[in-house]
């Protein structure tokens, strides 16, 4: 027997809840992190960008290798695996 589950979509919850704040987006192939500044519905923007190559230990303050890029990043969501407040 199938059980059913209702599905309540939360007003302003996931990226929309993370605006203005320093995220980290686990991707395919790359981690990128940087100050959430936009959001529609195929991109999402950050501010002050960088690429991590190295994590080391998540609960040390700072990446053990991330790369600052030069210029605001637009990355697709459609390759976002995971994301949050991390650092």
């Amino acid at each position: 027997m199938l059980k059913t589950k209702q599905v309540v979509d939360v007003p302003d919850e996931g990226f929309i809840a993370l605006l203005d704040s320093v995220i980290t987006l686990f991707c395919a192939n790359y981690i990128y992190t940087g100050k959430l500044t936009g959001v529609n519905e195929d991109c999402v923007r950050l501010d002050k960008p960088s690429i991590v190559y190295e994590t080391g230990a998540f609960n040390e303050k700072n990446w053990k290798d991330a790369q600052a890029l030069p210029n605001q990043l637009y990355v697709m969501k459609s390759s976002i695996e995971s994301f949050g407040v991390v650092k």
